[in-house]
């Protein structure tokens, strides 16, 4: 049986979380106990019908496979786990004899429970989007243990929509897992992969079964050259896998077309051991392969075993909200047609996952966001109707969308001319910056200067930075924002917060204080709402992970600070107390990597004029008296380019744009950053060369897995690996706590450990946090004990 045509345009995802975060609400209600599980079923199953239909609305056909099923409850990484019954022994209880999850179970192992820690937590690629890191061991059982993802397909054909299952590909799961601590010294997960082969197998069958025209499978390990895993043993696994999928399995009959999703990057890969995704996929039967040609370039000549096969254009940017000119999208597809391939169509370069649902949901009338934005953005739903256009004029001719792609040029255009976007005084003070704006002084010096006006005790404890957010501050935030309540009766209501978790600090006998930040609705878009350049939304929504989600500001323009941001909140905290008191800022490379960046300048100078920007601050909240000032830098790892190649320029432009912004304070200022939910052995490097006084990161869920790669690299600063995993409701209990933290000492001169949470405490609720807090405190002084 011949392969069916593949949808001459299509997108790999789409967002999940609902046009009003309806999943979100309703995941949250089933946790709390106020919905059921049937209930929640309910509402995603309603959620996945619309999202299928809106996509057909919007332009793509409805009975191709060009809609993509993409839909989880909290994870794409975790799903595979569900469908292969991977479970972690702790959590083999949850399981029925099949190794199904129920709903319950699943969310409990993305969540943890009581002494059960969940799943690790980290970035998926260069994203934004965490994921749950599966933990394979050799003996880990596989078994087609979930059919959620053939069930979502019927249910949405039922519904009039033939959709494309999108599950994450066998070769990224594997090599994206870690070895689960039973595993014997040296076991690679991927080692598994003739097991899990198997349960795809099954998969695909039943989806055939079904009626699946197509199947994606997402491959984004093939972009990158950084994991762990070996390239030679990636291309032999790869190979294999889609032997056993492709080849051995009739299409149509035993299994759907398989389109391979490889986002993230280019698939042809340079250096000596380059992995050339694009040869290694074209060699096997796979019917489709899609090019992320946004941060891949397009290759050049002829690709063998192409023929016959369908190249997918990402032309279309998923990672990003700017409208696209469509003429030289179309262009890029035209450069494609040396390549050999059977057919060429177009698409997204990554899922919509990571945009927006809509530039319509704006209100576009009152002032609160900029109106010139509204002709210069896309998001997803404005990404697919750019694709239904590319696909018509692949189908029927340019002539036959000649308005929109003359709309689509005028609004690019108008934007690049536009007040704002360049801002000369602003480029000036760039140009003028000296090595000495980048540098401070010896660190011995400033930890001597520091200790001599801090005063503070042996492994000191602090806290990220935010506290609780009750509802009683998100309600105040609401009714300030809809005028119903006064800016002097709002601050009022702030600083009542503030006092509490002052005194609730001071009680638990923290060292090192902060003010809790009630007064923030999102570490970056705070700042986003007070820097000139900036746009900040009222639904631009994005999941980040499970049912947290996000709101990223969009920088479109040059940016200035117009005045003092954090000093007052700062102040007046310091004022309420004798300990010390941390100033919180969020650095120039999370802030950029937490929004949608301006695409018209290199990332490294729009970074600089944020880190003069918070420059400015730093020196205020000094001159203001405060002596410790923390710069939060969680995402540096995140932006970290996926081939080794692009590495360095990276490191250079991140690292320099967070010395600028806080080089030009004393000695005695103790400057702060903090690093979370990455793999940071790899910016080791980079860590050491932000030359922060004292570097906060996680490290609880790893067990300290970055203190002895600290040790190792001769790291010499204060150093404040997390003991608490806030990311869970879990409290961790003293022995926990003191366990954690004599890994810490053990690896590390104790004179430079801080105690401290893995991040920052908003999402938490006030009785873990108080408990485990507490457990913090008498865990350090345990250890205090122990080092005399």
């Amino acid at each position: 049986m011949s392969a069916p045509t593949f949808p001459s345009g299509s997108v790999l995802g789409y967002p999940r979380i609902g046009p009003r975060r309806e999943l979100k609400k309703a995941v949250e209600s089933f946790w709390a106990g106020k919905i059921t599980a049937d209930e929640l079923e309910a509402t995603a199953s309603a959620l996945r019908v619309a999202a299928a239909q809106r996509l057909v609305d919007l332009g793509l056909e409805a009975s191709s496979g060009a809609v993509p099923g993409s839909f989880s409850y909290y994870d794409q990484v975790l799903d595979v786990v569900a469908l292969l019954g991977a479970v972690p022994s702790r959590f083999a209880s949850l399981t029925d004899e099949k190794g199904a999850l129920d709903l319950a179970g699943y969310f409990t192992v993305a969540r943890g429970a009581g002494e059960d820690a969940p799943l690790e937590m980290t970035k998926w690629f260069d994203t934004n989007y965490h994921y749950l890191v599966p933990e394979i061991s050799e003996s880990t059982p596989f078994r087609f243990a979930d059919d959620r993802v053939v069930r979502q397909f019927v249910e949405a054909k039922d519904a009039g929509v033939v959709t494309r299952p999108v599950v994450v590909g066998p070769v990224t799961f594997l090599a994206l897992s870690k070895a689960a601590d039973d595993s014997a010294p040296g076991f690679s997960p991927l080692s598994r992969l003739a097991d899990v082969l198997p349960v795809y197998v099954e998969l695909l069958r039943a989806l055939a079964a079904a009626g699946a025209p197509w199947v994606q499978l997402d491959e984004p390990v093939l972009v990158s050259d950084s994991i762990d895993v070996p390239a030679a043993e990636v291309r032999a696994a790869i190979t294999e896998a889609y032997r056993v999928l492709a080849t051995e399995l009739a299409v149509g009959t035993e299994r759907p077309a398989i389109l391979v999703g490889a986002p993230f990057g280019g698939l042809v890969a340079s250096g000596e051991d380059g992995l050339d995704g694009l040869a290694l996929l074209a060699a096997t039967d796979v019917e489709a392969i899609s090019l992320d040609l946004v941060r891949g370039a397009v290759p050049t000549g002829p690709v063998a075993g192409l023929e016959g096969k369908t190249v997918v254009a990402g032309v279309i940017d998923g990672h990003n909200v700017w409208r696209a000119d469509l003429a030289a999208k179309l262009a890029l597809v035209d450069q494609l047609s040396g390549l050999g391939a059977g057919a060429v169509t177009v698409g997204t370069s990554t899922s919509l996952l990571h945009v927006p649902h809509d530039v319509e949901a704006e209100d576009w009338t009152n002032g609160s966001i900029d109106a010139r934005l509204r002709d210069w953005l896309a998001f997803a739903d404005q990404k697919v109707g750019e694709v239904a256009i590319l696909a018509r004029a692949l189908t029927e001719g340019r002539d036959a969308v000649a308005d929109q792609i003359e709309a689509s040029r005028a609004a690019v255009a108008s934007r690049a001319v536009a007040s704002g976007v360049v801002v000369p005084a602003v480029r000036e003070r760039a140009a003028a910056l000296t090595e000495g704006d980048f540098s401070r002084g010896d660190y011995a010096e400033r930890a001597a200067a520091q200790q001599a006006k801090l005063n503070l005790p042996p492994l000191p404890t602090t806290t990220i930075g935010s506290f609780p957010q009750t509802p009683e501050i998100r309600r105040a935030r609401a009714l300030n924002v809809k005028g119903e309540l006064s800016d002097a009766d709002y601050t009022a209501a702030m600083q009542d917060e503030i006092r509490r978790v002052v005194e609730l600090q001071e009680q638990i006998g923290l060292d090192v204080l902060v003010h809790g930040e009630p007064e923030r609705n999102d570490m970056v878009q705070y700042f986003a709402e007070n820097l000139d350049g900036f746009a900040v939304t009222a639904n631009g929504w994005v999941q980040s992970y499970g049912s947290r989600c996000v709101r990223p500001p969009i920088l479109w323009g040059d940016v200035t600070r117009p005045a003092p941001i954090t000093v007052d909140w700062s102040t007046f905290t310091a004022s309420l107390t004798e300990k010390p008191v941390k100033g919180m800022l969020t650095g120039p490379v999370t802030i950029l990597a937490w929004s949608f960046v301006r695409d018209d300048q290199p990332l490294g100078d729009t970074a600089n004029q944020v880190g003069l920007a918070l420059r400015d601050e730093i020196a205020d909240l000094e001159a203001a008296g405060i002596g410790i000032i923390q710069v939060d830098e969680p995402a540096l790892r995140e932006l970290l380019p996926l081939r080794k190649d692009d590495q360095a320029a990276y490191l250079d432009w991140s690292v320099s744009s967070f010395r600028l912004a806080t080089a030009g304070v004393e000695a005695e200022t103790q400057i702060h950053t903090h690093l979370c939910y990455s793999e940071f052995g790899e910016v080791i490097g980079a860590i050491d060369g932000l030359d922060a006084d004292v570097t906060s990161v996680e490290a609880a869920r790893s067990r300290m897995e970055i203190v002895p790669e600290l040790a190792e690299a001769g790291y010499a600063r204060g150093i404040g690996p997390g003991v608490y995993d806030i990311h869970s409701p879990r409290v961790p209990s003293t022995e926990e706590v003191t366990e954690l933290l004599e890994l810490a000492v053990k690896s590390i001169d104790s004179r430079l450990v801080w105690v401290n949470p893995d991040c920052g405490l908003k999402t938490r609720r006030y009785e873990e946090t108080v408990a485990s807090l507490e457990n913090l405190v008498s865990a350090t002084n345990a250890v205090r004990a122990q080092l005399g």
